[in-house]
């Protein structure tokens, strides 16, 4: 199955998974604490003057929670059915309500030029931002240096990109996901020192990729233990794992 296949099905059911939303929470938080213009914001100012472009929003969980911190977010995925769950999601709402700065688009990124991406305030060209995030796509792609350079040229000159993902921390990261779901992933969590170089031969500079915070989550104890890949509910206490979690920073020179 492929990504978008997999993630169209699960679409439906996606917000009731507790942990998508706890791991929502900690890459917010964690956006929060890097960006000192967002935490102004949070700290009871005025929205930062920012445009965001989130690759793989999903739902839009954390579109939602970035919201009343930013000027504009721009929202994509390639799964029809995550874009119209965000959609439904953002029906009705008015301009001051939080999610009305969200713009759903649902389209397979990787042209900074694409027809679809909104045009230049200037008309020339498409859109670019100030910030591009996301989370717990990275380990779904499988031309990660395709992707980094896309996000570069979707970026203003001292724009940044601010990513989340579980670190690759050696073979036990494959716990991460039960065997059920293993469909559509690429790798276990990203190598910190691997990803950097990435970053940095896609011309970032300042880039900075290391553990952000830390979550919890139950895990099979063999693969396939789990019916369906969700946990047994039987009184039988599960196994959990401590997961570090990454923020990998980058900035397009001026």
């Amino acid at each position: 199955m492929s990504n978008n296949q997999r993630f169209n099905a699960e679409a439906a059911a996606w917000d009731s998974n507790p942990d998508v939303h706890r791991f929502s929470y900690g890459a917010l938080q964690a956006l929060l604490d890097a960006r000192a213009d967002l935490a102004a914001a949070k700290n009871g100012g005025a929205p930062a003057a920012v445009d965001v472009l989130e690759i793989g929003c999903g739902t839009g969980i954390l579109s939602l929670r970035l919201a009343p911190y930013v000027h504009s977010i721009l929202a994509v995925d390639a799964a029809e059915g995550m874009v119209d769950a965000l959609r439904h999601k953002l029906s009705g709402l008015k301009d001051g309500d939080v999610g009305a700065n969200i713009s759903p688009l649902c389209v397979l990124l990787v042209d900074p030029e694409d027809a679809a991406l909104p045009p230049a305030p200037d008309g020339g060209g498409r859109m670019k931002f100030d910030l591009i995030t996301s989370h717990l796509v990275l380990h779904h792609i499988a031309d990660l240096e395709g992707l980094l350079r896309t996000m570069y040229g979707c970026l203003k000159p001292g724009g940044e990109v601010a990513l989340t993902d579980f670190e690759d921390f050696g073979p036990e990261a494959r716990k991460f996901h039960p065997e059920a779901k293993m469909g559509g992933v690429e790798r276990h969590g990203v190598n910190a020192a691997w990803f950097a170089g990435l970053m940095k031969s896609a011309g970032f500079e300042n880039v900075d990729v290391k553990a952000a915070w830390v979550m919890e989550k139950e895990v099979e104890e063999f693969p396939g233990e789990w019916e369906d890949g969700q946990p047994r509910r039987d009184g039988v206490a599960l196994e959990t794992m401590r997961f570090p979690f990454l923020l990998c920073r980058g900035r397009k020179p001026h």
